[in-house]
């Protein structure tokens, strides 16, 4: 089953009318480069080439024809004498135009969705997410990575705790049973029966609503809050609603699942040197995160292969990675596999697919 995908990028510096232009033998050659490159990561050369192929080729026209893919940007030598890699444009148009999806099959939707429905019962949004991404690092054997925001969990209930005189914690629970705590500055004076009636008083306007969605209902009330609550517990309110404003934009999670299976298969030196330099990536959340949040920009899987974002520029990576959403269909977080541009697309991008999908349904149900 073939389904469509976008992707971020397109192969700018390649002369795509050239492309368009292969005839079947360029094509055929360029394929087998691409899905050696694929299997084993290691370079093709022509006599082997010539020998999978499907056409009867010599060696030396195989070699003239890699020339001219070379020519187009499409593979490259990585040393003198040896055979053919496809280069990073060259993958950006073999997943563009050549690739071939398939579905996934019965054993693994089953092994992805037990995990996932095991961890919807626990009611924690976190654990569920946590659960998808070790299900698709153990079948994809890359690392899974999610990001969800939390400003669109549907909150339930909010309590002030006083730490100190003029300190109290915001405790936020949400409706998946996450919990959020946040230092607010408080009056000095305030009585403790003002911080049971501030957190009456938010409770009634927040419970199933997102912090958004309760921060424009707050504040659309929030000048007759006083003549309601009194001066000293509309300015507890007003404190609440500001650790909000300022937490905003800074609310994303990001779990990460499976590193270790980046270490596995490594063939040279230069391998483990990329693998170093990604890991190096992941424990920049922030980019990962800005990484994650472009693709939301489409409803289907989204594929970013290595230097064409900055996060991978060094380590030379690959992620594929598609939106989930909410009961009313908004996205809600972006869920992926990040792995050495060699990753296994036709079989990954389903992959990724199905579990956005299988989360976005167990959201819903929840």
């Amino acid at each position: 089953m073939t389904e469509p995908f976008d992707t971020p990028h397109r192969a700018a510096h390649i002369d795509v009318g050239a492309l368009g232009r292969l005839n079947e033998r360029p094509r055929e050659i360029f394929r087998q480069i691409v899905e050696s490159y694929l299997a084993t990561g290691e370079p093709i050369a022509s006599r082997h080439l010539a020998r999978l192929l499907p056409m009867t080729l010599s060696p030396a026209s195989v070699r003239n024809v890699m020339q001219d893919l070379e020519k187009l940007g499409l593979i490259y030598a990585p040393h003198t004498s040896a055979g053919r890699l496809p280069t990073e444009l060259g993958l950006r148009f073999f997943v563009d135009a050549m690739l071939e999806l398939g579905d996934l099959g019965r054993e693994e939707r089953a092994e992805i969705e037990a995990q996932m429905r095991a961890a919807s019962k626990e009611q924690t949004l976190e654990n569920l997410l946590s659960e998808a991404m070790s299900a698709l690092s153990g079948l994809t054997r890359g690392a899974g990575v999610v990001v969800t925001t939390k400003e669109n969990a549907r909150l339930k209930h909010i309590e002030f705790v006083r730490l100190d005189p003029e300190r109290a914690l915001a405790v936020l629970v949400a409706a998946d049973g996450s919990v959020e705590n946040r230092i607010v500055q408080i009056p000095r004076d305030l009585p403790a029966s003002a911080l049971v009636e501030a957190s009456n008083y938010l409770n009634v306007r927040i419970s199933g609503r997102t912090i958004a969605e309760a921060r424009s209902a707050i504040e659309a009330t929030l000048k007759f809050a006083e003549a309601e609550l009194g001066e000293l517990t509309a300015r507890l309110v007003a404190a609440g609603l500001a650790s909000w404003v300022d937490n905003a934009g800074q609310g994303q999670n990001l779990i990460v699942r499976g590193q270790a299976n980046l270490l596995e298969n490594l063939t040279a030196r230069e391998d483990l040197e990329r693998i170093r330099l990604l890991f190096a990536d992941l424990e920049t959340q922030k980019d990962v995160i800005d990484l994650l949040n472009r693709a939301e920009g489409g409803e289907g899987v989204r594929i970013f292969i290595g230097s064409e974002n900055k996060l991978f520029s060094l380590s030379g990576s690959s992620m594929i990675a598609a939106p989930f959403h909410d009961e009313e269909k908004r996205i809600v977080g972006v869920l992926g596999v990040i792995g050495p541009t060699r990753l296994n697309y036709a079989r990954i991008v389903p992959m990724v697919d199905y579990t956005s999908k299988l989360v976005s349904r167990l959201l819903h149900g929840r």
